[in-house]
C-alpha cells in the first residue's frame, strides 16, 4: 500500500503515509469491532454499566436485572472474553467488575455520554 495511487486524486500529499500502516493492521480493527460488539447488547450494556459502579455475583446480577442466572452467566461470558470485565473467585462464589483498562474505561464514558444526551431529549 505504499505506493497506492487513487484514481480520484485531490492533491493531498502524503496523504495514506500514516495511515497504511494502521490500514493494515486488521487485528486491531478485529479488536474494536469485538469491543464494540458488546453495545449491540442491550443487556450487556446494563451488566457492564452495573459492573463499572460495582462489584457482584451472578446471583445478585441476575437479581437486580430480573433475569436468570444462566442467562446473566451467558452475558457475562462475551463481557469477559473482550476485557470489558474481570473476575475473582473467593470460595465457592465468582464476583464480576469492570476491568481497570483504557478500553472498558471508553466504553464506559461512551455509555454514559449517550445516557445524557437521550435524557436530555
Amino acid at each position: 500500500m505504499t505506493n497506492l495511487i487513487l484514481l480520484h486524486h485531490h492533491n493531498e500529499k502524503n496523504f495514506f503515509s500514516g495511515m497504511n500502516e494502521q490500514l493494515s493492521n486488521i487485528g486491531t480493527f478485529q479488536m474494536i469491532s469485538e469491543i464494540f460488539r458488546q453495545l449491540g447488547d442491550t443487556t450487556r450494556i446494563r451488566i457492564f454499566w452495573l459492573l463499572c459502579h460495582r462489584e457482584e455475583c451472578v446471583v445478585n446480577i441476575s437479581d437486580i436485572l430480573k433475569m436468570s442466572s444462566p442467562a446473566v452467566s451467558h452475558h457475562l461470558r462475551p463481557l469477559r472474553n473482550s476485557g470489558l470485565i474481570v473476575s475473582r473467585r473467593e470460595g465457592k462464589e465468582v464476583y464480576y467488575h469492570a476491568a481497570d483498562t483504557e478500553q472498558s474505561r471508553l466504553m464506559y464514558n461512551m455509555i454514559e455520554q449517550v445516557m445524557k444526551v437521550t435524557s436530555s431529549n
